[in-house]
């Protein structure tokens, strides 16, 4: 999902550029695309399938065992886009870490915030498996700021780096509104089953204990949207962009996984927070604990928490915005 929303500003610029994008993707990314942009076309691509263990210590291992599928999407997405290309007047591929989304006659792109891939003490070879395939691409584009102070911080900087690499700045589709609050605490699930799930029961069963207007979003991308009231807990299954930038804007506190699209929008609206990284997600693990360690944003992991940790937010400076403008023309100049 983090991946589909950040690509929504791209998709905007492109359109402002004269350009006609073609949407690809897969399962809730691509039913999140179409109801942004119903007028473009789109295509379904082979899906990834990525689900999580059940059990933190089992996340690596399931990599391992689901690798043999991912090869095998990866070759199908390479026959879709052969096909795409042969089918349509394609003048640029942009892939947001789609491995096989490339071709090599036409300039092709690939979006991460990953130059080094965490995993434990497989790091180097994650890290030099993934630096592989970035470098069949013809350039690569980080969303992040290029200096020292960056929301990325070891996942996206690294000294030396072969490839072509472009900063963007922080990649988000919403903007800073002027409005009063109107939650106390904004609660904001994403991410793979079953971890969604199990966070999901657990916050319903301790926000009992808040004092405070409440809203959650489950990040269940539905045919309809549906909506729930439980005493002080304002429920939806989800929210277009325009209703979550303005649910984010009127809530003074945001409570969430530490994905880096949610720390890219929450960077631009200047919001406090308080995270809890999915189990045994490397990436958010350590993202949760920079910023932590930077006194931004505090963070618990999910079978520690408990609700009166909010109240460590008072001691955090909480997200502040860098203006960064990025050359749309320049960019897009490969195409």
């Amino acid at each position: 999902m983090g991946h589909a929303t950040r690509c929504i500003p791209i998709i905007n610029s492109l359109i402002e550029h004269g350009f006609l994008p073609i949407i690809a993707s897969d399962g809730v990314a691509l039913e999140l695309l179409k109801k942004e942009f119903p007028e473009l076309q789109s295509i379904e691509l082979p899906s990834y399938n990525i689900t999580y263990a059940k059990k933190a210590n089992s996340f690596k291992l399931k990599l391992i065992k689901d690798s043999p599928h991912l090869l095998k999407t990866i070759k199908k997405e390479k026959k879709h886009i052969e096909s795409i290309v042969e089918c349509e007047a394609i003048s640029g591929i942009i892939s947001d870490n789609r491995f096989g989304v490339r071709h090599k006659q036409i300039p092709s792109v690939f979006i991460t915030h990953q130059l080094r891939v965490l995993s434990g003490s497989t790091t180097w070879l994650s890290s030099k498996l993934h630096q592989k395939i970035i470098s069949k691409f013809h350039e690569c584009w980080v969303p992040d700021h290029i200096g020292t102070k960056n929301l990325s911080g070891n996942l996206g900087h690294i000294e030396g780096f072969p490839q072509d690499v472009k900063y963007l700045g922080p990649l988000t589709r919403f903007k800073k509104i002027d409005t009063k609050a109107k939650y106390d605490l904004l609660v904001l699930l994403s991410g793979p089953e079953p971890q969604r799930t199990f966070l999901e029961e657990k916050l319903l069963s301790d926000l009992e204990h808040y004092k405070g207007k409440i809203l959650l979003i489950k990040g269940k991308i539905e045919s309809n949207q549906q909506k729930e009231i439980l005493g002080n807990i304002t429920i939806y299954n989800f929210m277009t962009s325009t209703e979550l930038e303005i649910a984010i804007n009127e809530s003074n506190l945001i409570l969430s996984r530490s994905g880096y699209t949610t720390i890219m929008d929450l960077a631009k609206l200047e919001k406090k927070a308080f995270f809890i990284p999915t189990p045994g997600q490397f990436e958010q693990e350590y993202l949760a604990k920079k910023l932590n360690d930077e006194s931004i944003v505090p963070y618990s992991t999910q079978n520690e928490f408990n609700i009166k940790m909010l109240s460590e937010v008072e001691n955090y400076s909480g997200f502040e915005s860098q203006e960064y403008v990025v050359n749309y023309n320049k960019l897009f100049s490969l195409f």
